[in-house]
């Protein structure tokens, strides 16, 4: 059984930049095991699989996103790319696209510049003491962090942007944190602001560009800053930008994409 396969670089406007992901459009849902062997076998930080929702209301397709090692309740750079394939290769008529998932329901939509807006949940974070295991990976990071419960995820905030470049943890500590990734952020120098995540604990060291973190940094520093649109990076190798705004309860969050390939995959019959 022969399956498209996709790989789109998110968050960027140019090639071998961003954040690749791999999305396989399928007519049916696969077992969990093929899906995360299938992703294993990808190897990029996030492969979006999608299946078609006529009998659900007010979705298109439900979306799902496997890391190398594990399944995530959210991920924007791979729904972004869900969405260019959608778009540009299934000749989507429409000018936004939803997709159900593990968060709720999410959309994307294609802006007049070839932008694609992701709108997402605005994530509620609160503050706690930092773990003395970030504290062991990073002895630089401040004594005060914020935990990020709908996504499991930590955020420490640096003095500056030299320092969220400088972050070194040690990779080996944070994958005792499981499930649960480190964001390391800063006020930036040419931009608000700019960060840069680490989840080895689910197969990804550093991840190029992270969509869904920005869910977090959006109203964090919006109430820093005083104003609901930013301009963000992330410091990755390969860096990536974002355009963030926080609208209530959510946040739109839009960037470009670049196609990268395209192929199929030989499946095993049932």
């Amino acid at each position: 059984m022969k399956t498209p396969i996709y790989q789109i670089d998110a968050f960027t406007n140019k090639l071998f930049a961003g954040n690749p992901a791999a999305v396989m459009p399928l007519e049916r849902w696969l077992p969990d095991s093929v899906l995360q062997a299938l992703a294993e076998e990808n190897n990029l930080s996030e492969t979006a699989f999608l299946v078609p929702t006529p009998e659900l209301e007010g979705a298109d397709f439900h979306i799902r996103w496997f890391t190398p090692t594990a399944e995530v309740p959210l991920c924007g750079h791979a729904t972004q790319a869900a969405a260019w394939v959608v778009f540009n290769k299934q000749k989507w008529p429409f000018e936004k696209v939803f997709f159900q998932s593990k968060s709720g329901l999410l959309s994307v939509s294609r802006r007049p510049d070839d932008s694609l807006e992701l709108d997402f949940p605005n994530l509620e974070y609160e503050p706690c003491p930092t773990p003395e295991l970030i504290k062991t990976a990073m002895p630089e990071a401040p004594s005060k962090a914020f935990f990020v419960p709908n996504d499991t995820n930590y955020l420490i905030v640096m003095a500056s942007e030299a320092e969220v470049r400088a972050a070194a943890p040690d990779l080996q500590q944070l994958i005792q944190l499981g499930n649960q990734g480190l964001i390391v952020t800063a006020a930036g120098n040419e931009c608000d602001f700019v960060s840069r995540y680490f989840a080895p604990g689910v197969g990804i060291d550093e991840d190029p560009v992270t969509g869904s973190i920005h869910s977090v940094l959006t109203p964090y520093w919006a109430k820093q800053l005083g104003k609901n649109v930013l301009t963000a990076r992330q410091l990755s190798k390969r860096g990536g930008d974002l355009q963030c705004e926080l609208r209530g309860d959510r946040v739109a969050i839009s960037g470009h994409a670049v196609f990268f390939m395209e192929g199929s995959i030989q499946l095993p019959r049932d």
